[in-house]
């Protein structure tokens, strides 16, 4: 299984209950998705908040049926389309009832490259994971597994392993236009794996 075999899942308990303090200390971690074909997972180089009352944020309006997911504790995933085309993941990030999330945004490949490569119909490594939509359809990530525990082993969680995440800036976010000026956008900075334009990721250190 490769890397996999030496990370253990991220238990709830060290979380951090706060939206942008989450969106952080999630740069470093793994992402692990056990499909038939094998064991796929990657390191987390991006991520953004979206915050308790933010505009940009799908909680903004309050719960639906389609975002309710974004109101459970935190470490559950929340999984939407976006724009009929591609699925984004993210990470429910407050106590229960009150919705807030993480997009993540970009991950290094570590295991499961070979399967990640068939999913996505690509061989640059660098473009396996680089950016929300491509990660998902590199870990065939779709709505069948929004709401899931993250913290617990099983069809996708989080894990953590020894390794320091190095350096992470931060900026604005990518593509959103209401509270468009806010810095909660977080990657790793000297990460070739990171999406977006070079001119946002030489922003100073978070």
């Amino acid at each position: 299984m490769g890397r996999t075999e030496s990370v253990t899942p991220l238990a709830r308990a060290a979380l951090p209950i706060d939206t942008v303090a989450l969106a952080r200390s999630l740069i470093g971690k793994i992402v692990v998705r056990a499909l038939p074909q094998g064991v796929v997972s990657g390191r987390i180089v991006e991520a953004e908040a979206y915050v308790v009352g933010d505009a940009a944020g799908h909680a903004y309006r309050g719960m639906t049926g389609r975002n309710r997911s974004l109101f459970l504790e935190r470490g559950h995933a929340y999984v939407y389309l976006s724009h009929g085309v591609s699925y984004m993941l993210n990470v429910s990030s407050e106590t229960p009832g009150i919705g807030a999330g993480v997009l993540i945004r970009a991950l290094e490949p570590l295991d499961g490259i070979p399967i990640m490569r068939s999913n996505r119909g690509v061989e640059r490594l660098r473009d396996l994971a680089r950016g929300p939509g491509r990660l998902a359809a590199a870990l065939r990530i779709d709505r069948g597994l929004d709401g899931l525990d993250l913290c617990r082993e099983g069809p996708l969680w989080l894990a953590r392993d020894d390794r320091e995440p190095g350096q992470i800036g931060e900026s604005v976010r990518i593509g959103v236009t209401r509270d468009a000026h806010r810095l909660l956008r977080f990657y790793l900075s000297d990460s070739p794996f990171v999406s977006g334009p070079r001119s946002l990721n030489v922003r100073r250190e978070a």
